[in-house]
């Protein structure tokens, strides 16, 4: 027999199947259905369902064939008008069998209908809880239990090359729960990078656009909040989450389980479903919905449920674990995805059970186009999938509040997130004000280069008429030559023994000789018996070829014979005397140092 593809709807009257048989006979079919079974054959179809409410026979009943679609619908009225029919989305627990809903094994222990009893009593999430410790007796002859509700053991003995690749821990079989936590924190402890994490925290441009991305439960949460503050028969009556037909498909095809678990197993079970949907909540945010060969990895390293079989004992504990493996691993290790993961989460596990369901077929999908990881839907996933469907919304109300409630900071990670943020903060307040300081110094700059630009400018044209003058100088000192070479022959006529060295002059009783360099003219005076006239117009002919110049090239030697003789005019005013015989010195000659050298001439010499 065929199971076919089915949908059921509900409206406050009725309760809608719609069946698709397509190659079917129309004409031969059966349909039976009393209280909360249904039943129905057409060959080669058989579909059998274990309804969430009772349904009556009275008349109203009908039923429909599109030959086109090759569907029938079937509508059948509710034995109590108006009630809420919970979980027609659930189809693979609508497909199993009334008697196996109690879920009692052919070997049955004393212990297990009050175990089962215990399903049906309110959850205390905020219990003290400590960690689960195997004894002795149990573990010694068997192999540490793994897998949704620690129900596994052995798997992995028998899949040691697929191990390395889907889980992180070694031969979880002969590995306690301590020891794979401990192992766990020692290998975060040193993936985590400090220059990796800052990088995404000051430049976190890819991470706020990523952040920006809503997925679909963002709006059905919006519009499940929108109806909070109308009546509970229209609120029950919309519907957030839709199945798309391939994942009901998924739903037919998973056998029908019932699951067997105590109290400490129920709250592993519980708390791994908050650790898988954390990583898948990632995956969807950073990869904006779109599937990819990292999705998988995505998923399984940053569950520690999945990646090291890890129990966890507290909501706390599963969000640390969560938030240092963001950090740790993926490629945008930033504290606001660990934020926004927990957020979705929270919205996922308000929406229902069909949202997480919807979730959990996601991540199945993905796991099972993935080689190696098709292990963890055996273990886990599959697992969740057929639990999820019988477990009570109230169940799931309470898990989402204490969720909300637990309250994860940066502090809490044990990275030093805060410490590393402020010294990075610190650095970077440095650097601003180093560029800012190399700003202002390149902006002065370019004014510092005009000034010097304008000052070579003008020492240049001050040179250029520098030079100007010296020509015209050199000019009239040529002119003036002359003048003092025929003043020149008529001192020459008597001369005297070499002078006394004082000053730069050589003195002699009776003859005194300048020699002036500027490497273009020399001024030879030599004294005989001459009229003081004749001296006085020497001097007033040597003042006129000598004049002040402030360029230092050439002219700086008479510049400083100019000012010496000037010093010595005016500090001695009776320089020049006459002797009453019309003999003896008529020059006295100063103390102070004269850098300038004057050449006694004398009848040798011009021989």
């Amino acid at each position: 027999m065929i199971t076919p593809a089915f949908e059921l709807t509900q409206d406050p009257d009725f309760l809608t199947i719609i069946i698709k048989v397509p190659y079917a006979r129309a004409s031969e079919f059966d349909v039976y259905f009393e209280g909360e079974d249904f039943k129905f054959y057409a060959k080669p179809y058989f579909l059998r369902l274990t309804l969430p409410g009772r349904i009556v026979e009275d008349g109203r009943e009908k039923a429909s064939y599109d030959t086109e679609k090759g569907t029938f619908t079937i509508r059948l009225p509710k034995e109590v008008p108006g009630k809420y029919f919970e979980g027609l989305d659930m189809l693979t627990s609508l497909l199993a069998p009334k008697k196996s809903r109690s879920a009692k094994p052919l070997v049955e222990e004393i212990a297990a209908s009050a175990e089962l009893s215990e399903e049906e009593e309110e959850f205390d999430w905020e219990i003290e809880q400590t960690p689960y410790k195997e004894s002795a007796e149990s573990t010694l002859p068997l192999q540490y239990r793994y897998g949704f509700g620690n129900l596994r053991s052995g798997v992995f003995q028998r899949l040691q090359d697929e191990l390395s690749d889907v889980i992180d821990v070694k031969d979880p079989d002969q590995t306690p729960v301590d020891e794979r936590r401990r192992k766990r924190l020692a290998a975060e402890v040193a993936k985590f990078e400090p220059d990796h994490y800052l990088a995404d925290f000051f430049e976190d441009e890819a991470i706020q656009h990523v952040l920006k991305y809503k997925p679909w439960w963002v709006d059905a949460h919006k519009k499940m909040t929108a109806l909070q503050g109308e009546s509970r028969q229209e609120n029950e009556t919309c519907t957030f989450v839709v199945f798309s037909e391939e994942e009901r498909e998924q739903l037919r095809k998973f056998t029908n389980k019932s699951y067997l678990l105590d109290k400490r197993s129920r709250h592993h079970v519980y708390l791994g479903l908050i650790d898988i949907l954390l990583a898948y909540c990632y995956e969807i945010c950073v990869n904006e919905g779109e599937k990819n060969v990292e999705s998988s990895w995505n998923i399984r390293k940053l569950s520690a449920t999945l990646c090291w079989l890890e129990s966890f004992t507290s909501i706390h504990d599963v969000l640390v674990s969560f938030g240092r493996r963001v950090l740790c691993y993926p490629l945008h290790r930033h504290f606001g995805l660990v934020t926004r993961a927990f957020n979705d989460t929270v919205k996922i596990l308000q929406l229902g059970k069909a949202a997480v369901l919807k979730c959990l077929l996601d991540i199945h999908k993905i796991f099972m186009e993935n080689d190696p990881a098709y292990i963890l839907n055996d273990l886990f996933i599959t697992d969740y999938c057929i639990w999820i469907q019988k477990t009570k919304s109230k169940k799931l109300a309470a898990l989402s509040e204490s969720l909300q409630k637990t309250t994860l900071a940066k502090s809490h990670i044990g990275f030093e997130l805060e410490e590393l943020e402020a010294a990075a903060v610190l650095v970077q307040e440095e650097e601003n004000m180093l560029k800012a300081a190399g700003t202002v110094s390149k902006q002065q700059l370019p004014s510092s280069e005009s000034e010097t630009s304008d000052s070579e400018e003008s020492s240049s044209t001050s040179s250029s008429e520098t030079e100007g003058s010296d020509s015209d100088e050199r000019e009239s000192s040529t002119s003036e030559d002359g003048k003092i070479n025929s003043l020149q022959g008529t001192l020459q006529e008597e001369r005297t023994a070499p002078l006394i060295d004082c000053n730069g002059l050589r003195q002699g009783t009776n003859t005194l000789t300048f020699e002036v360099s500027d490497e273009k003219s020399k001024v030879s005076l030599q004294s005989t018996s001459v009229p003081g006239k004749l001296i006085e117009e020497l001097e007033k002919q040597m003042h006129t070829a000598i004049r002040l110049s402030e360029q230092p090239e050439g002219l700086a030697t008479a510049s400083c014979i100019l000012q010496k003789q000037e010093e010595n005019r005016v500090s001695e005013p009776d320089r020049f005397s006459k002797d009453t015989t019309g003999k003896g010195n008529f020059l006295e000659v100063s103390s102070e140092t004269n850098p300038f050298l004057l050449v006694c001439s004398t009848n040798e010499d011009e021989e």
